[in-house]
């Protein structure tokens, strides 16, 4: 590589980092940009004397500091004012009308994250300072440098100050979670946390491994000359930093409720976590005239969004049992108004997670509430303890059948087959769509056929006949026949669905039809070695399969022989395409049903899954694409049209 050829590649590598990190959009695949990245290095290594400042290279963190330094900012970071009601946000206008009346308003999401300001002279990134006290931050401008949506140089050669949110997305947030779980360290209790932790690591490789993304919200000392702040907020995203998800300029109340509404609703949506909209004067010759009162600017207020986090009291942890008899604790809380919904239950996980946290009965704790989800407790409030608390014993019995529980440490396990927990959920999994599509056997009818004896196991669904079921209360003869006709319906599926039906612990619909594919009725032989030899099939699964295959071999056999699924034919191998050996989610309105486009893409060697994560190779999408769009936008996933993927098969 020649020293231009060198040039041209830093700019290249940077154009396609600001595509992905700033832009959502990929230009390349990450093994064009790794092949051109290492051309870069091994460059710099023959030729230190030449790197550029704002070559890739230079945002690798590999500095241990042995502490922060303070730092000045140019200017002041001010706090804001808070409304967190349409009353509060109606004073405040009040106030600012009778400073200004002719003003409009510039909206924008507030960040739930860590403060940082920029420092850019002559066009290169000199200084990164934290909030601090708003005078004074710590200077940690080595971390600052890792993060790969802040422009190591931008198009300005004029001093300035950028103040932004670091923060973490809610995915990333979880990935480091986990790996903290697993390394026993403590967990983060919200991505604002794990944010600021990660900005002031002292060892800059930290902050380099967690995916901080900063977004720019102002301006401190600058030398723009824009009349209005949304025109300067487009001069800072035009220098190559990330725009916000929505934003917009209004001229009242109605029109800022509207938007502040709209950024409500969609709240679950973003990538990042929000915990309001914050409103400023557009109007910069208006800011300037408003001023500051001691604390805050006049001209702006954070409208807080109706709290997701709340101190609630733990009353008592009950457990439920699955259909695979894993035993889950709930917590039941003090009855706590969480953005209108009264919460009274909060999901445990498993006992792990009690232990880790040491929950205790008459604990206060706060308690997190994410879009429909169970609310989960983040954090126990140790210093409330008053000494009544209880310590809450592991249990060693099913609540339902009182078996003695298997004990795996993490999972506590019912092994009885015939407990009524077990019954009912297995036979409601088995009847689901993804599995043999039963139709008629809701909940009410399953226990009721448990309840009245006639059913204590998924086999004996198939023993059932219209006398048996016409003694039954609620039990028509229409009813009854329209049953058992559902039943004989259920012979002759493929498979995988009957696999995916036998309800085994981490073997869902894509392990299912793996596992169809490799071994089809043989499975129930296979060895550990051959089913972890499978794309896709790791050691827990393979335990998993292998555990329910030594308990439950006989009774697979018999339901193999009632039901007669059709054992797979071995699919060719795919000729080379765009979908090969690649993972696909599908979303939205299509010409065709979901069901015959996977097929389709599984007949090409794709691998069809039903979410979206960093993992996913193409989203494609119909009409009315929803959140899966938003997120596979977020993780820069190659996104198509039904008609694009039809084009490139």
């Amino acid at each position: 590589m020649k020293k231009q050829d060198y040039i041209n590649a830093v700019e290249k590598l940077n154009l396609y980092a600001k595509h992905y990190y700033v832009l959502d959009d990929p230009l390349i695949t990450d093994e064009e940009y790794d092949k051109l990245y290492h051309e870069v290095v091994a460059y710099e290594e023959e030729n230190p004397n030449e790197i550029l400042i704002d070559s890739p290279t230079q945002r690798v963190g590999d500095v241990i500091s042995e502490g922060f330094t303070k730092e000045s900012h140019l200017s002041r970071m001010w706090s804001l004012e808070d409304a967190f009601d349409n009353d509060g946000l109606q004073k405040w206008l009040e106030k600012t009308y009778k400073l200004d009346k002719n003003v409009t308003f510039y909206c924008e999401p507030k960040y739930d994250g860590a403060s940082l300001n920029l420092i850019y002279e002559d066009g290169r990134l000199v200084r990164g300072v934290t909030r601090g006290d708003g005078s004074v931050g710590e200077l940690i401008t080595q971390n600052v440098k890792t993060i790969k949506s802040i422009p190591l140089t931008i198009d300005y050669f004029e001093t300035i100050e950028i103040r932004g949110e670091v923060v973490i997305f809610k995915e990333e947030f979880e990935r480091i979670n986990q790996a903290r779980l697993k390394n026993g360290e403590a967990l983060f209790a919200n991505p604002r946390n794990a944010a600021a932790g990660s900005l002031r690591q002292l060892d800059s490789s930290v902050t380099a491994a967690r995916n901080l993304v900063f977004l720019p919200y102002g301006v401190g000392v600058n030398g723009l000359f824009h009349k209005n702040l949304h025109d300067k907020m487009n001069f800072i995203y035009n220098l190559g930093f990330r725009k916000p998800p929505e934003r917009a300029v209004c001229k009242n109340i109605d029109e800022i409720d509207s938007v502040y509404k709209q950024m409500l609703h969609d709240r679950e949506s973003y990538s990042m976590a929000l915990d309001g909209m914050v409103i400023k004067v557009d109007e910069i010759a208006s800011q300037i005239d408003m001023g500051y009162t001691v604390k805050v600017p006049r001209w702006a207020v954070a409208y807080k969004f109706p709290a997701l986090e709340k101190i609630t009291t733990v009353k008592e942890i009950v457990l439920q049992v699955g259909r695979t008899g894993a035993v889950t604790p709930v917590a039941i809380v003090e009855p706590t108004d969480i953005d209108g919904v009264v919460v009274e239950r909060a999901t445990l996980h498993n006992f792990d997670e009690i232990d880790r946290k040491d929950i205790r009965l008459g604990d206060k704790v706060i308690i997190l509430r994410s879009g429909d989800v169970i609310p989960k407790i983040i954090k126990v409030l140790v210093h409330e303890r008053d000494g009544s608390e209880i310590k809450y014993a592991r249990p060693t019995r099913c609540p339902v059948c009182a078996s003695e529980l298997l004990d795996e440490g993490v999972l506590l396990k019912c092994q009885n087959l015939e407990c009524s927990a077990r019954v009912v959920n297995s036979i409601m999994y088995f009847a689901s769509k993804p599995c043999l599509n039963i139709d008629g056997l809701g909940v009410k009818i399953v226990e009721a056929l448990f309840h009245s004896g006639l059913v204590k196991s998924v086999v004996d669904l198939f023993d059932l006949t219209l006398e048996k079921l016409l003694e039954l209360d609620g039990f028509k003869e229409k009813k009854s026949q329209n049953l058992l006709n559902a039943l004989q319906n259920a012979r002759g599926s493929e498979y995988w669905r009957f696999i995916n039906a036998l309800g085994i612990e981490h073997i869902g619909e894509v392990a299912s039809k793996t596992i169809s594919e490799a071994f089809g009725f043989g499975f129930v032989n296979a060895t550990k070695e051959d089913i972890v030899s499978c794309d896709g099939i790791g050691e827990e699964m393979a335990e998993s399969l292998l555990e329910f295959i030594r308990v439950n071999a006989q009774t697979i056999i018999k339901l193999q022989a009632i039901l007669e699924p059709l054992e797979p034919v071995k699919r060719e191998e795919a000729k080379e395409n765009p979908f090969k050996g690649k993972t696909a989610v599908l979303t939205g309105t299509m010409s065709q049903s979901r069901g015959e486009i996977k097929e389709t893409l599984e007949n090409l060697g794709a691998k069809v899954s039903g979410s979206v994560s960093k993992k996913t190779d193409f989203l494609i999408y119909g009409e009315d694409a929803g959140s899966k769009y938003d997120k596979a936008m977020s993780l820069g996933v190659v996104c198509l049209r039904e008609d694009e993927m039809r084009a490139k098969i």
